[in-house]
């Protein structure tokens, strides 16, 4: 069995403990004769003590309110070094700094998307050479220059891109009936 500490059985004594505490104490204290025995102690002490208030020199009620009296002093001294902390409910939600770094974040959050949506073409001279398909067949482009394959009117043109700069155009020729497969280099 599980004894209520010193503490609790002074307060029950006294009939300073809440409810629950003082309900759970007292059906411990019916069935333990030594907790009974304490309680009763702690009773008896507590009738001796008015009389405790009679003993000459000993102003108990001066050092009470002395004692009262510092207590408030304490308390008003550390309201007013106590640093003032705003809880987190009543601190404005959107205060400047966070307002400004959340749109920075969002603006660069957007204008990296445009960049990786729509990548720009690398700046080419006028004199590289370019690879394209046209209506009428490949063309290869340098500066001013250039030349074309043509397919000859062909309809079902099967055009294939490289990575190496490569461009490539089969199909079936309308006038002989024969595939024909071109392909030009980039160099």
């Amino acid at each position: 069995m599980k004894h209520p500490e010193q503490a609790t059985l002074a307060l029950h004594a006294g009939s300073d403990l809440g409810w629950w505490d003082a309900w759970k104490t007292a059906r411990h204290v019916a069935r333990c004769g030594d907790c009974r025995d304490e309680v009763a102690d702690y009773q008896a002490m507590r009738e001796i003590l008015p009389e405790l208030n009679d003993v000459p020199g000993m102003p108990w009620n001066r050092m009470a309110s002395e004692m009262r009296a510092n207590i408030r002093l304490g308390l008003t001294a550390g309201e007013c070094v106590r640093q003032a902390e705003m809880p987190a409910r009543e601190m404005p939600l959107f205060t400047a700094a966070r307002t400004a770094i959340a749109m920075a974040s969002v603006v660069a959050l957007v204008v990296t998307g445009l960049v990786l949506e729509h990548p720009t073409p690398s700046i080419m001279t006028a004199s590289a050479p370019i690879v394209q398909t046209t209506a009428d067949g490949i063309e290869r482009r340098a500066g001013d220059r250039g030349f074309a394959l043509r397919s000859g009117g062909a309809r079902d043109v099967t055009y294939t891109v490289g990575a190496q700069g490569t461009m490539g155009a089969r199909y079936v020729d309308p006038d002989t009936g024969t595939v024909t497969m071109t392909k030009v280099y980039v160099e």
